[in-house]
């Protein structure tokens, strides 16, 4: 299943999980008013395609007044974005996610993928961040952690517990 980023954070907002507030766009316009809407110093605009390497390749943008949302919003609507994952193809940016910039002070890498070899979800997960997973896996593979999810029982409290303790995601 391919779903946008802002459609994954819907998800996971509906189970309770703390995610930054944003709206999805579809034009420059739309883009200003949920920048307004949000109404926070600084908005990320983001490109909504479905590969990573996203804001290497300039489809991640830190706004900080509506003129840049708006100048944002029209240099990444309609542009042909191309990753390392995309190839050199690209892939056409049709939407936008604008959302309310964070401090961040901790980055994790967390993901569920099915895994062909075994034909069950694998959740991955690993301390070094979203940005270059493919580097970490490549150079420090001990880095990444993997819980194997069984169909019938889905993903087991004491999984997820292990995971948060494999990649150091402190208690409250």
């Amino acid at each position: 299943m391919n779903i946008h980023e802002y459609q994954s954070k819907a998800v996971l907002k509906s189970y309770g999980v703390a995610v930054p507030e944003g709206l999805p766009a579809f034009t420059v316009e739309e883009a200003v008013e949920n920048a307004k809407k949000i109404g926070t110093p600084v908005v990320v605009v983001k490109a909504q395609i479905h590969a990573g390497g996203r804001g290497k390749a300039g489809g991640v943008k830190l706004a900080k007044n509506l003129d840049e949302v708006k100048n944002y919003a029209s240099e990444l609507l309609g542009k042909t974005l191309v990753t390392h994952q995309t190839g050199p193809e690209g892939k056409k940016v049709g939407r936008l996610l604008v959302e309310a910039g964070s401090n961040i002070k901790k980055e994790y890498y967390l993901s569920f993928v099915i895994d062909r070899q075994t034909a069950r979800v694998v959740m991955m997960g690993s301390e070094e961040g979203g940005m270059e997973i493919e580097k970490v896996a490549a150079e420090m593979p001990e880095k990444i952690f993997k819980e194997y999810i069984d169909p019938v029982i889905g993903l087991a409290p004491f999984q997820a517990t292990r995971m948060a303790y494999n990649i150091n995601i402190p208690r409250r």
